[in-house]
């Protein structure tokens, strides 16, 4: 099926929304993050120890903002994008996901894969995430201290909240015994 050209065009807002998410969340910028979501987002991550729900722009935004804090490291690569176009203003995405986590405080380092499961929303003629729900293909938990290095460079350190600046977030996550 032939694509039109809006239809293109809206494809690629959508993966510049997605990467928005990505770097915003590695990077710290979470002043970034209100205007990527619709008020009203619904978010599930169902990892292999853990499943966050939350709905509403601000326990979304309040939840990353505490869990990429200032004694983390954080990379996220969403690859493969899959953009369905549903009408004017509505889309669905699949995206495969890379990424790796280390949170020195607990000497966590989780490397994984997973399959991101989005709709999207147009809102003012921009681009929302409406929903995202992700389910891990691949989830490796080890000590961080295991891996016998250092971090070099750590974005989040200075961009990240600082312990005394975080919110208690346990009400959004269920963690498996």
């Amino acid at each position: 099926m032939p694509y039109t050209l809006q239809q293109l065009s809206d494809m690629e807002e959508i993966k510049v929304l997605k990467h928005r998410y990505f770097r915003a969340i590695d990077t710290g910028d979470f002043a970034a993050l209100p205007a990527l979501f619709t008020a009203d987002v619904a978010c599930t991550y169902n990892g292999g120890t853990y499943k966050v729900s939350l709905s509403g722009r601000e326990a979304m935004v309040e939840f990353l903002s505490n869990s990429f804090h200032s004694g983390a490291l954080a990379m996220h690569i969403g690859v493969m994008p899959e953009i369905n176009v549903t009408g004017d203003n509505s889309a669905t995405g699949l995206w495969y996901l890379q990424d790796v986590f280390i949170d020195l405080e607990k000497d966590a380092h989780t490397f994984g894969t997973a399959i991101y499961t989005d709709a999207y929303r147009r809102e003012g003629g921009v681009w929302k995430i409406e929903s995202t729900y992700y389910d891990r293909v691949i989830e490796v938990l080890r000590k961080f201290s295991e891996m016998k290095g250092k971090p070099t460079v750590q974005r989040l350190a200075t961009t990240g909240r600082k312990p005394h600046e975080r919110t208690d977030i346990n009400h959004l996550i269920h963690w498996d015994e």
